[in-house]
C-alpha cells in the first residue's frame, strides 16, 4: 500500500467520523458524555470548532460543518495529489 492510498482512507475515516457528528446533533436529548460518542465529539470538535469561530449560524442552522467537510475534501485532494506526484 502506498503512503497517498493511507492518506486518503486517514481523511476518508475523519470525514466519516465527521459525517456521524452531525447526524448524532439532530438526536435530541443525545449524551454526548458517554463512550464512544464522547471520542468522537472529541475528535472532530477540534476541526470543527476552527470553523464554528468563523462562520456564524443561520437562524437555527450551522453551515459551519458542511463547510468543514468541503474543505477537508479539498484538502485531502491536494495532499492525495500530491503524494501521487512524488511517488509515495
Amino acid at each position: 500500500m502506498s503512503l497517498a492510498y493511507i492518506t486518503g482512507l486517514l481523511f476518508h475515516f475523519y470525514s466519516l467520523l465527521i459525517f456521524i457528528r452531525i447526524l448524532l446533533t439532530w438526536i435530541p436529548n443525545i449524551d454526548w458524555s458517554q463512550q464512544p460518542l464522547k471520542s468522537i465529539r472529541e475528535l472532530t470538535d477540534v476541526y470543527l470548532n476552527i470553523f464554528r469561530n468563523v462562520i456564524p449560524p443561520l437562524g437555527m442552522i450551522d453551515i459551519s460543518p458542511m463547510i468543514a467537510l468541503i474543505v477537508l475534501w479539498i484538502i485531502q485532494g491536494a495532499v492525495v495529489r500530491l503524494l501521487i506526484m512524488i511517488g509515495l
